[in-house]
């Protein structure tokens, strides 16, 4: 079983912690992760572009000339796709990008993607974090205490409003709830700061 540093707020190590093998000491699955990534970040587009079609741009009521005598090519519209300001053929419309995995697929790269960071040396586990009130500067000293000044994942067990707070306006640190943890975060974090408590509920979730 993988053991990693428990430490407290102050960055002084109190213990070890033992980590459940089934979830952050498994061979990371390459496959699964990088199709994990991908189903995130095609769910993040917006899907808002849009084009017009000949029914949709403005003009193009009456036949510019006559059908026959002119010696130019027949046309029955200004607004026909050849001209110029006419509606375009095949060009984008709304639409959702979005689509699932299956659900042990998305259980695998989340063990995955932990399992990487523990390899790494990346994962640092709290006893405990919390502030009394939100303070921004508590919470910079905690994380240089811990990790320096890489870009950091702060999981906590459940929602605090505290220490959502005061990580709101740190750069390169976010912090979520063990419930909306999520491979793409995991990987685009250089370091994962976990507290106990979130690190027993992903545990009881994915084990």
């Amino acid at each position: 079983m993988p053991k990693v540093a428990l430490f407290n707020q102050s960055g002084t190590q109190v213990g070890d912690i033992q980590l459940a093998e089934e979830v952050f000491g498994i061979e990371p699955n390459q496959q699964v992760l990088y199709d994990a990534v991908i189903m995130q970040r095609a769910s993040l587009r917006q899907g808002t572009h849009k084009t017009k079609t000949r029914t949709e741009v403005r003009g193009g009521g009456r036949k510019p000339w006559r059908q026959k005598g002119t010696g130019r090519a027949r046309q029955g519209s200004i607004r026909s796709p050849q001209w110029r300001g006419g509606g375009v053929v095949f060009g984008p419309t709304p639409r959702s990008y979005s689509y699932r995995l299956n659900k042990k697929v998305r259980r695998l790269a989340l063990r995955s993607a932990l399992s990487t960071k523990v390899n790494e040396d990346s994962v640092v586990v709290l006893d405990s974090l919390t502030f009394e009130s939100p303070k921004t500067q508590e919470m910079v000293q905690v994380l240089k205490n811990l990790v320096s000044n890489e870009k950091t994942l702060i999981v906590t067990g459940e929602e605090n409003v505290n220490v959502m707070l005061s990580a709101r306006n740190i750069p390169n640190a976010i912090t979520l709830p063990a419930s909306k943890i999520n491979v793409l975060d995991i990987l685009n974090y250089n370091k994962l700061v976990m507290t106990q408590d979130a690190v027993s509920k992903i545990e009881e979730v994915l084990a």
